[in-house]
């Protein structure tokens, strides 16, 4: 931990690593710029060193890292992301039976980046605003262990960032970080027009308000995470931000995104990138990408919708009469030289485009299906709220269509052809179509609203992932048997959980089988439901 402390107190952006694809990431180095304490001190340099030390707990700015979560996790469980390597083939997430160090990353990683680097905010300001931005961060971080995992170290963590402490159970550690909330809203409401130092913050530019905007958004993505295991509480939680005189996210520019990367730019596009394909045969360009391409799913919906967006999530395909198509996740994964490659890729640019962590667009969403389905007072109807959703992130994406969109009656997704031949599913996934209904059940509105909100929230692939374990929706492909790897354990609709990491066992274990006993309500193994998704 002192080790990690030092690396960190200097840490003023990220770097990221060129090696291969998840090779190096016990060796990776965090101190990109080598700055000195003198350069730290200027101009807020020392509050922005802890602040995207903390910001990188969220979603990292590390290749590597960003790789295991968002490319090899997130992005294939919530349908997003394809494995395109076929040396994934034996062991990967995406065919349910993932190696130790892929799936301990967001457990063993992310809280010595949060925890050391909030301390440090500590040492160096004692601005109550600030230290709000702080705790703010640090529960938008934390608060995606807990949903991949289940229980967690998170009350009882010391300020040293040790986590070798009793385990939460998932609703003490969800009920905990509202609080902390709570805690920074209130500071952020009253200190709303004490902007501090745009070279500070990578993420507002030292703007309180937006700050408080993305605090009441996250107290409302939690609260709609209890929305079935505690609906009272999670109502209270949800009526209290629509009732909040600064609100959530409301419109384009509230967004939060990391823009400042290291010298290799955005590391999603490095790590879809990875192993790709330079050129053809006949020397032209491949314009797809590489060890992840874009699922078969999010593309067999959008194609059905003739959702403009298209454009701006993927590249074009290279199979003759398929402008967009994607591979099929949970499959056994075929030779990216000869096939794979052909599929629709992720379009990112490597500077260009940002890093997000919450889109005004979600929520919106939220909103839309509180009212909707749990009849909860937002302050305005679904139908308003869900249209907003996607007005806002066709605004995001700088794509226009949005009202044509939304009142399509009659597009709705088919079903996938795959052009190799191999991997086709023919079965709807849904037979709604975008245009709201007023009269629908709120069972036909949820699943309306989650298709939404799913596209909307592309790339986020961890966040829908929770989104579809809690209400079902959207349905996905399911894993093909043959590649289906768990042994049993996992059914092919896909996995609830990811197992706790073997380090936990070594070095928490009293408190881990403890944990385990009494609040994980099943073995520990990624069949096992968490709280939340009890529908």
């Amino acid at each position: 931990m002192k080790k990690i402390f030092k690396y960190i107190l200097l840490f003023a952006g990220a770097s990221v690593l060129a090696a291969a694809c998840t090779r190096n990431f016990e060796e990776m180095n965090r101190d990109p710029f080598g700055a000195d304490e003198d350069e730290l001190s200027r101009d807020g340099y020392n509050i922005r060193s802890a602040l995207t030390g903390l910001a990188d707990g969220i979603i990292a700015l590390d290749v590597n890292t960003t790789q295991f979560t968002e490319a090899l996790l997130g992005g294939p469980l919530a349908g997003y992301l394809s494995d395109a390597n076929a040396g994934f083939n034996q062991n990967s997430i995406g065919r349910f039976n993932p190696p130790n160090n892929w799936t301990k990353v967001l457990m063993e990683d992310f809280p010595s980046r949060i925890y050391p680097n909030l301390r440090q905010l500590q040492n160096v300001t004692s601005d109550e605003t600030i230290l709000a931005v702080g705790n703010v961060i640090k529960v938008a971080g934390m608060h995606r262990i807990a949903d991949t995992y289940g229980p967690m170290p998170y009350s009882k963590v010391g300020a040293d960032g040790a986590l070798q402490v009793p385990f939460d159970s998932q609703e003490t550690a969800y009920k905990t970080m509202i609080s902390e909330l709570d805690a920074a809203i209130e500071v952020l409401t009253r200190n709303r027009t004490n902007n501090f130092s745009a070279n500070a913050d990578i993420i507002f530019a030292g703007n309180v308000e937006k700050w408080c905007r993305y605090a009441n958004s996250l107290k409302l993505r939690l609260a709609m995470r209890m929305s079935y295991a505690d609906p009272l509480y999670a109502q209270k939680a949800a009526e209290e931000v629509a009732a909040h005189e600064i609100g959530t996210m409301e419109s384009a520019d509230d967004i939060a995104q990391l823009t400042t990367f290291g010298k290799d730019g955005n590391p999603l596009y490095v790590a879809v990138n990875y192993n790709r394909v330079s050129a053809h045969e006949d020397g032209s360009a491949c314009i797809t990408t590489g060890d992840s391409h874009a699922a078969a799913d999010i593309i067999l919906y959008m194609n059905g919708y003739n959702d403009p967006r298209r454009a701006a999530y993927f590249t074009k395909s290279e199979w003759a009469g398929f402008e967009y198509v994607g591979l099929r996740h949970g499959i056994v994964i075929p030779d990216h030289a000869t096939v794979g490659h052909k599929y629709s890729g992720v379009k990112i640019d490597q500077f260009a485009s940002p890093l997000v962590l919450m889109t005004p667009a979600e929520s919106a969403f939220l909103k839309a299906e509180a009212v909707a389905v749990f009849d909860w007072n937002m302050g305005g109807s679904a139908q308003d709220f869900y249209e907003d959703g996607i007005r806002l992130s066709f605004e995001q994406w700088g794509v226009n269509g949005a009202e044509s969109y939304m009142t399509d009656v009659t597009s709705v997704p088919g079903t996938y052809n795959d052009p190799a031949g191999t991997n086709s599913y023919n079965n709807a996934l849904t037979t709604l179509a975008v245009a709201w209904d007023e009269g629908a059940s709120p069972e036909v509105k949820q699943e309306r609203i989650m298709i939404q909100k799913w596209i909307a929230n592309f790339p986020l692939g961890n966040e829908s992932w929770a989104d579809i374990r809690r209400t079902g929706y959207p349905q996905i492909l399911p894993c093909l048997e043959e590649a289906n790897n768990s042994g049993g354990i996992v059914p092919n609709e896909g996995p609830r959980r990811i197992k706790y990491p073997q380090e936990e066992y070594t070095s928490n274990a009293t408190y881990l089988n403890e944990a385990i006993s009494t609040y994980l309500n099943g073995p520990d193994e990624m069949s096992t439901r968490l709280w939340f998704d009890c529908k």
